[in-house]
């Protein structure tokens, strides 16, 4: 079997990539070890800047079709009682989008494929190899007792935490052990007591700590609550232990009373905090995305973030390299730009591990009573709210985000995101000057629009296809300049 990229793992990362590669017109192939599709809800919600990049390709209104997000309540930082305000982001989602993993998950892999990408399930690759020309993968099929190999001129490893990619090439995972272990379940109750949500509330609301448990119980559907705990002292099984019901059902009765009883357990799986980053994200033609290059406490929809982030970073520039267009060095920035932007991820994500505190140590008590005061002026909250939602990104040489403005072009009204549907770079004029890409017109289109909101005082934006402004009038440099950095 031959391709151009071969992608590990079919998760949001891996899925989101594929769909990138082939908007562009390049073939791939995901292998995914795991036979059938996981069922457990996981990150339960959108940060407001992946709505946005999923917005980009419009991938987001179909999500929100299907079952439209009513959060009205802010994002949190480390279960704090004070709600995060991203209105001063001039974004068109101000709170977390109510969209779960899962679901982000299956819309995905359905639309790869309806494009006839293959996503082999129960393929578990089991050697890498990669030379001056690219690499091959073997794999091995569930069930059978043979396997086969794929051919490609890159591989990127989108396969978790766990990644067998890296493994396999033994590159190096540093950074700290997990210092506690914690279960998350997808469950119904067959009885309740007065202490058990019924109504989606700030996420602070939902933490509570008793009988040598902390636990955080929240409903995420009709009859259906994500279930958080672990023990105050930090212990607990390996990843790899099956987490029994009866487990679930003492902490359970532990911090929500005798009158909580399990229903049915539909989905757990067990976390921690461990803490790492591999120190490069491209090895010769391998690279890796998501989990497979960093990992961090499962808190705030963090990972999700980072993943999807990584991939419309990536899958552009991956894309250009193949097509034979991209200008040297911009596959390399892939790294440049994501590995500083998962390091800070990592620190907050600890500070929020230390804060959260759930066995409320008294000097770790007045910690949180002076972050909690912080949080409520308003230039910190627009600081943390930034960092919390990716919103604040701004890599470095390159402008902030593209603000989705509404539009009117020679076709009608529109909005800014929807002109990067394509996932090619955007022209914006909106001074009524027709400016030219040369011969750049298969990956840069230029659009003539007027608006009436203000776009960084602009007449005219250079947008990479991840949204972010790589020129405008107001800089200085020529756009030609812009242009052959970016596009070739």
């Amino acid at each position: 079997m031959r391709t151009e990229v071969i992608v590990v793992g079919a998760g949001p990362t891996g899925l989101m990539l594929a769909y990138e590669l082939t908007l562009a017109g390049i073939p791939v192939v995901v292998m995914e070890k795991q036979l059938t599709h996981s069922t457990q809800s996981r990150a339960g919600g959108l940060q407001p800047r992946t709505a946005e990049v999923l917005d980009l390709r419009g991938l987001l209104e179909p999500l929100l079709a299907q079952e439209p997000s009513e959060n009205t309540t802010g994002g949190h930082f480390a279960t704090l009682p004070v709600e995060l305000d991203c209105r001063p982001w001039r974004t068109r989602y101000p709170h977390p989008v109510n969209v779960a993993q899962v679901r982000l998950e299956a819309h995905l892999e359905r639309l790869l494929g309806e494009q006839g990408v293959p996503v082999l399930r129960g393929h578990e690759v089991t050697a890498v190899a990669q030379d001056a020309e690219g690499v091959t993968a073997q794999w091995h099929a569930d069930g059978a007792s043979d396997g086969g190999e794929v051919r490609g001129r890159y591989l990127v490893a989108c396969d978790g935490g766990h990644s067998t990619v890296r493994r396999l090439l033994g590159v190096p995972f540093p950074g700290r052990e997990r210092r506690m272990s914690a279960v998350a379940a997808d469950l119904t109750l067959a009885s309740r007591s007065e202490t058990v949500p019924t109504e989606r509330k700030h996420f602070s609301q939902y933490t509570r700590s008793a009988g040598g448990f902390h636990a955080i119980l929240h409903p995420i559907g009709p009859d259906l609550y994500r279930l958080l705990f672990g023990k105050l002292s930090g212990e607990g099984p390996d990843r790899e232990t099956p987490v029994s019901p009866d487990e679930v059902r003492e902490a359970l009765r532990a911090v929500y009373g005798p009158d909580t009883e399990l229903g049915e357990l539909r989905a757990a799986s067990r976390f921690g905090d461990a803490v790492r980053q591999v120190e490069r994200y491209r090895e010769g033609r391998v690279l890796f995305a998501g989990d497979a290059a960093h990992i961090h406490m499962p808190i705030g929809g963090q990972g999700v973030n980072l993943g999807v982030q990584d991939a419309v970073n990536l899958g552009w520039k991956l894309a250009g390299t193949i097509h034979g267009w991209a200008p040297a060095g911009l596959l390399d920035s892939y790294h440049e730009e994501r590995h500083p932007v998962a390091a800070r991820v990592l620190r907050h994500t600890r500070a929020q591990a230390v804060i959260m505190n759930p066995g409320r140590d008294e000097e770790l008590g007045t910690v949180r009573e002076l972050v909690t005061e912080l949080l409520r002026l308003p230039d910190t909250n627009r600081y943390v709210s930034g960092l919390m939602s990716g919103l604040d990104l701004r890599y470095p040489g390159v402008g902030p985000r593209l603000i989705d403005v509404d539009l009117t072009t020679e076709d009608g009204p529109t909005r800014a995101s929807r002109l990067l549907h394509t996932g090619r770079g955007l022209l914006l004029s909106l001074d009524g000057r027709r400016r030219s890409v040369g011969h750049r017109s298969d990956r840069v289109e230029h659009v003539m629009a007027k608006t009436d909101e203000d776009v960084d005082g602009a007449g005219a934006l250079l947008i990479r296809p991840d949204g972010y402004l790589a020129w405008t009038d107001t800089d200085g440099t020529p756009l030609d300049t812009a242009l052959a950095r970016w596009f070739g």
